[in-house]
């Protein structure tokens, strides 16, 4: 691997760590499970789901956003709505299950796995989530597969060495819930 290459992965691996870093709050996705309970009111502890408009229903506040926002905003939202009803009453919100939209990078990376989208993602930012590429990865033959909604799959390329030179930066297309990309 060259040393360009070398130091163009360091560089998207430290900026994906900087970002990281700048946020350490999870933002709330369509399709996550939620646990909230109100101190003291065993009525108001239930199990939530965050539907495919973004929203939430709870007793007392009715619907209110949730995706998009970290859990300890929703807490914060649901206390203060709450509170109208319940003065001072601690509100609880946990994240049981994480069901936000996910893409997938395999192959010779260095962590291989799923992982979250918190935002648009391009392809060279799942290449930096997934700790970048191994040394016997081949640079210049990296697909992202697309799967339509008919369930058809289409083959996206990415040469990895043309998108380091500077070139084919077309290729860094943002990525869309469920796309694999593998790195041969």
């Amino acid at each position: 691997m060259s040393f360009f290459m070398r130091a163009s992965i360091l560089f998207f691996l430290f900026c994906a760590t900087a970002h990281a870093g700048q946020s350490p709050t999870f933002p709330l996705g369509c399709g996550d499970v939620l646990e909230i309970s109100v101190w003291g009111d065993e009525s108001l502890a239930r199990k939530v789901l965050v539907r495919p408009d973004g929203k939430i229903s709870f007793p007392l506040v009715g619907d209110m956003q949730a995706a998009g926002i970290s859990v300890e905003d929703l807490r914060a939202e649901l206390e203060t709505g709450i509170g109208e009803y319940i003065h001072g009453a601690p509100v609880t919100v946990m994240l049981i299950e994480s069901r936000s939209p996910k893409v997938s990078v395999v192959g010779k990376v260095q962590k291989p796995g799923v992982f979250p989208m918190d935002g648009p993602m391009s392809v060279l930012q799942a290449l930096a989530m997934a700790g970048g590429m191994t040394a016997y990865a081949s640079t210049a033959s990296v697909r992202v597969v697309r799967t339509d909604a008919a369930g058809a799959q289409s083959y996206l390329p990415f040469d990895y060495d043309h998108i380091a030179g500077g070139k084919s930066l077309e290729q860094n297309v943002l990525l869309v819930p469920g796309d694999i990309v593998i790195v041969p």
